[in-house]
């Protein structure tokens, strides 16, 4: 992997990349042939960057640049460049604790915050793969891996305070990105905000009672508390399905530019909170009544691995001997000590599993009533339609969020999301 630190910031169209890539002998050598051949294509389809697919002779690469603005506004929403060293450095960590579950990187301009990475092909995105009703055999097991080591490697329980409180300083500064999860997530869906939207004027009353709601205002302001307050492990902070790519044999998860030292829920929650949003959206998509009902059990089915595979792989490496300054092994002596640290790691787990569930809520208001929002329910041509699948999202949602203890199991969790599946709400028709 080269480095460079070397030159100003300019955007690198695809003439400007075809001559830098070039003056890289690594990268050259790599790609092949005259990098005049070179295929270069622009596919970022994000709200933050430039993304490229370069492909020569013999390989190809991807190629991400960030822009100065967020691109989902322009330029009147300045961004600092210092999210792509922020990512390049969680991409490095995570490919630490969870190799093969990232994209290799093959170099890195801090001046320039461009990152050029191993291509993935055939891979797509999966959420474009839900849309389409596909099922992916491997996803469960490798995202609950890929969390599971990810977030107990970097936690307490397995670093030093000195450690820990390193990787803290670390990403202190990427506070700009915390900064729109803060407001996006956490407080723009509850008040009027000049860049909300949502599916009009079939949700506008539902957006109207989520202003007025005081207990959801309670709820989503402890939420955004322990987000800003709770630095237990180094988060992707964007997990969603628009950041993993996919095939049926491969996972790789991506796009780590908003990662800080957070709550660990906040992860699981959004990957919960996108495969709830894929099932509700699925009914939109479905071309004949029941078509897709395979596809929708496999997904509810996901739900349910993706918080038991985790929590199962958390434990067993918590068992395998945490060295961590967090419950020294000292304080547990005996079958009795046993005992009683196997009951803790179990309320642990409890915690970060209501946690979870609430941030999967957080997430889901944010995507139907916030500024960015998923094609899973934005490709439903049908307005009508797809308020109503949104507006049994939120009915779910508010309920995981406000009745948290409703909710003790994944299952309480697939269970409700079952319940609503066919449920038409007045407002909507």
């Amino acid at each position: 992997m080269t480095g460079d630190r070397a030159g100003d910031y300019r955007i690198l169209h695809e003439a400007a990349l075809r001559d830098y890539l070039a003056g890289l002998p690594d990268l050259k050598a790599l790609l092949g042939g005259d990098p005049a051949s070179w295929a270069i294509t622009e596919v970022g389809d994000g709200n933050l960057n430039l993304v490229f697919i370069v492909k020569g002779a013999r390989s190809g690469i991807a190629v991400k640049q960030a822009l100065p603005y967020v691109r989902l506004v322009g330029e009147s929403w300045p961004l600092p460049l210092s999210r792509a060293h922020y990512e390049f450095l969680a991409l490095s960590r995570q490919a630490e604790r969870a190799p093969g579950l990232v994209p290799a990187l093959l170099h890195h301009n801090e001046k320039l915050a461009l990152t050029v990475m191993e291509l993935h092909e055939p891979h797509i995105i999966m959420r474009k793969g839900l849309v389409a009703g596909t099922r992916y055999p491997r996803f469960t097991d490798d995202i609950t891996t890929f969390m599971a080591r990810t977030l107990f490697f970097t936690s307490d329980l397995a670093l030093s305070a000195a450690e820990k409180k390193e990787g803290i300083a670390a990403f202190a500064g990427n506070h700009a990105l915390c900064k729109i999860t803060e407001d996006l997530i956490f407080t723009d869906p509850y008040r009027i905000a000049e860049q909300n939207r949502w599916t009009s004027p079939y949700l506008d009353g539902l957006a109207a009672d989520l202003r007025d709601d005081l207990e959801l205002h309670v709820a989503i302001s402890r939420l955004k508390l322990k987000f800003m307050a709770s630095p237990e492990a180094l988060l992707h902070g964007d997990l969603h399905t628009g950041s993993i790519m996919v095939t049926d044999s491969q996972t790789r998860v991506i796009d780590p530019e908003f990662a800080f030292y957070g709550p660990m829920g906040f992860d699981v929650g959004a990957v919960l909170a996108n495969l709830l949003m894929a099932y509700f959206a699925s009914a939109g998509h479905e071309r004949a009544p029941g078509e897709r009902a395979a596809f929708e059990a496999w997904v509810l089915e996901a739900v349910e691995k993706v918080w038991t595979g985790f929590a199962g792989k958390f434990l067993d490496l918590w068992r395998a001997g945490a060295a961590g300054d967090a419950y020294p092994a000292s304080l547990f002596p005996g079958e009795k000590g046993a005992a009683r640290l196997e009951a803790e790691r179990q309320a642990y787990m409890q915690r970060l599993f209501t946690d979870a569930v609430g941030f999967a809520a957080a997430k889901i208001i944010r995507r139907i009533f916030g500024l960015a929002h998923n094609i899973d329910f934005e490709l439903i041509e049908d307005p009508r339609q797809r308020a109503t699948t949104e507006a049994r999202a939120v009915r779910l949602a508010r309920a995981m969020m406000v009745e948290t203890a409703a909710f003790r199991t994944i299952t309480d969790v697939t269970g409700a999301a079952r319940k609503l599946r066919d449920w038409v709400p007045e407002r909507t028709g």
